[in-house]
């Protein structure tokens, strides 16, 4: 029997095509199974229903209690491609986030929670999701040696969720995060600092220096800053700076062996220290309450 070729209409081909994804026959001519070029096997193609999305949920936390952090990303990502906007994707993108965050995929685990942010930034889990995206950050931070933009991505997103959502529990460690990354970020610039000091570059020193005392004055480092900032402007011939880098670090820190050591390098000069208040350093100092 030859089956005669004719243009079919749309409703006849959407009606063709169901029947034969059912493996159907649509007509009298002979089926496509019985045309194969290739031969070997027959597939046959069936319309399998969706899994219950409570089903893959279960199925991605036994993954994440095996320790198979890559296959709970996957089921987790199912959710969203097979109930997509449903309280189930939520759920599934949140998830999926904590599963990349606990395999050390820092990087997807950050853009997986900048998207849910993005689409669910009044949800009670936005705050968890900002959180693994700074701890994301955080855990890459490298030594003072090297580029430091990771340490300053992860001090931003824990200021902003102190500052978006200051009762979430996730607020204390953030505020403790905040203080470690501000260290490190003072600490390469001090690094960078002294380094321009061997080289007697005593202008680039200072303005290293500076940056620690303006924006880093509760960090570990700005004893050191300050009495740096005391010897740099002392080789420049800045006296006034210098006497007002040491009077403010004797007044802040007098115990301080950073104190003793920039009193006796002004000592040695003929010098003491004296603090202008109309100084820049005087003021940054003034202005977070400390002097």
């Amino acid at each position: 029997m030859i089956c005669a070729l004719k243009i079919e209409s749309p409703a006849r081909l959407l009606r063709i095509a169901l029947v034969a994804a059912l493996g159907i026959s649509a007509s009298g001519c002979s089926t496509l199974d019985s045309f194969n070029p290739f031969g070997g096997e027959k597939y046959e193609t069936k319309l399998l229903p969706d899994e219950p999305a409570d089903q893959i949920y279960d199925q991605g936390l036994a993954r994440l209690q095996k320790g198979d952090s890559d296959g709970a990303t996957k089921k987790f990502a199912d959710l969203e491609k097979q109930y997509p906007f449903s309280a189930h994707s939520r759920k599934g993108l949140i998830m999926q986030t904590y599963s990349q965050y606990q395999g050390g995929q820092y990087d997807d685990a950050i853009a997986t929670a900048q998207r849910y942010i993005g689409l669910y930034p009044s949800s009670p889990d936005a705050p968890y999701a900002m959180y693994l995206a700074a701890m994301s950050y955080y855990n890459q931070v490298p030594d003072i040696s090297r580029d430091q933009e990771r340490a300053e991505k992860s001090l931003q997103l824990f200021t902003s969720l102190v500052e978006k959502y200051p009762k979430s529990e996730y607020v204390e460690d953030s505020k403790y995060k905040i203080q470690v990354t501000r260290d490190q970020l003072a600490g390469k610039e001090m690094s960078v600092g002294r380094f321009y000091l061997t080289r007697k570059n005593y202008t680039a020193a200072a303005n290293r220096f500076r940056e620690v005392v303006g924006k880093y004055q509760t960090t570990r480092h700005v004893e050191e800053a300050l009495y740096r900032l005391t010897e740099a402007y002392l080789a420049l011939g800045i006296v006034n700076e210098a006497q007002t880098a040491a009077a403010v670090l004797g007044h802040n820190y007098p115990d301080s062996q950073w104190y003793k050591d920039a009193f006796a390098l002004l000592k040695g000069g003929g010098l003491q220290p004296t603090e202008d208040t109309g100084s820049w350093i005087s003021r940054s100092f003034k202005k977070i309450g400390l002097g």
